[in-house]
């Protein structure tokens, strides 16, 4: 889906481009070898792991099955969600676009370890699609998927919810 028709789109509407906080999901697809899908926006050509923001009467789980299949062709049960962390802070993920919108968006980050299909940009989101080494992911790499690979890195070693 486009921009255009979206919620955020409808609330655009009326606040023009002043800072809105939003929820939204995304999710961090790892194949056996704890390589993670990583594709290229094609609005800022700026690597990221697929999510997005959530619309009316979605659930974060509901936004992040849709951003995957949306963004990137993959189809996921929703029970294989597992959330990791709750990325919050403004300076993680504070986006700036070129018509002078700004949102701060918020919400949680879920790994997927089994899906259907295999991934492809959609051509309207994300371009190019590679599968990172989370040490050495390609650049220029999103802040919020920077912070999202360390914020995962930490959940493996400690186990717990990581809350950022």
């Amino acid at each position: 889906m486009g921009f255009e028709g979206t919620t955020l789109w409808r609330i655009r509407q009326k606040v023009g481009t002043d800072l809105v906080l939003w929820p939204g999901a995304s999710v961090m697809v790892v194949r056996d070898d704890d390589r993670a899908l990583v594709a290229r926006r094609l609005d800022n050509g700026m690597w990221a792991i697929p999510g997005g923001g959530a619309e009316q009467g979605s659930s974060f789980v509901d936004t992040a099955v849709t951003e995957l299949r949306e963004e990137v062709g993959l189809v996921a049960d929703p029970g294989d969600l597992e959330a990791f962390a709750c990325v919050s802070r403004e300076d993680n993920h504070l986006e700036t676009y070129s018509n002078g919108d700004v949102t701060h968006y918020f919400g949680l980050w879920f790994v997927l370890r089994r899906w259907q299909g295999e991934p492809l940009g959609d051509g309207e989101e994300m371009g190019e699609i590679a599968w990172a080494d989370l040490d050495d992911p390609p650049r220029p790499l999103l802040r919020s998927t920077r912070v999202g690979f360390e914020l995962y890195r930490a959940w493996l070693e400690t186990g717990r919810f990581q809350a950022y």
